[in-house]
């Protein structure tokens, strides 16, 4: 097949579908620009003909099984979350499981960063084992994103392009409010939210900002365990 991706749109549409299909993690405009690099061309290939053709292969797709999505680290193609029930299937290890501890840790530091470890311990108001920030480090969720400016300089916590990748996200801005955060937990989880909401509100102590933020963490890790 000889193929001109400079010259015909559908080419480099089978390029990019190609391409996508047989990578590891999201692929960024960057890296998918430098497949073209090498053409016999005056000028590199322009993003918004690398974005056009992506819009179009995600219309392609849309119909099927698999989709097309951009989320925080570039492009790649994932399975639609009703294929789920079935995928599992498939799979013989069990999702990992994180303590209430990490979670509520998790989503403190995606709702509020940038924190130090004294921040998330005085909303949780219980110290922070060492464990738990190891944990997300190496998850590769969050990471020290620079230092306060206070003595002893602590590190300051904000989660990573991957974490939003992992929920199918491109940006913090994303994330579910926590006053709409009803729709995405369990029935039991749901009960707990106007008043804790209200409580949060009226006289936001430590013990209840961290009670709505575990709400939160539970949506955060159902969504990752839905889409890996």
């Amino acid at each position: 097949m000889n193929l001109h991706p400079i010259d015909r749109p559908e080419d480099l549409k089978r390029i990019l579908e190609a391409a996508l299909l047989v990578a590891v993690e999201p692929l960024s405009l960057a890296e998918l620009k430098r497949m073209f690099e090498h053409e016999e061309s005056d000028s590199s290939m322009p993003n918004d003909v690398l974005r056009r053709a992506l819009d179009e292969l995600r219309v392609d797709w849309q119909d099927r099984g698999v989709e097309l999505a951009q989320v925080a680290d570039g492009w790649r193609f994932q399975t639609r979350p009703e294929m789920q029930p079935w995928i599992a299937r498939l799979k013989n290890e069990k999702p990992p499981r994180y303590s209430r501890a990490v979670l509520e840790t998790l989503a403190i530091i995606a709702y509020r960063q940038p924190v130090t470890r004294g921040d998330i311990e005085d909303i949780r108001g219980v110290a922070v084992n060492p464990h738990i920030i190891k944990t997300l480090e190496e998850r590769g969720w969050i990471e020290a994103i620079g230092h306060r400016d206070v003595p002893g300089r602590p590190a300051l916590f904000g989660t990573t392009q991957h974490f939003l990748s992992d929920l199918n996200l491109r940006t913090v801005a994303e994330l579910p409010p926590l006053d709409e955060l009803g729709a995405l937990v369990t029935p039991d989880e749901t009960a707990l939210i106007p008043e804790l909401r209200a409580e949060l509100l009226d006289n936001s102590s430590p013990r209840t900002v961290g009670a709505v933020i575990e709400v939160a963490s539970a949506a955060v890790i159902s969504t990752v365990t839905e889409t890996h």
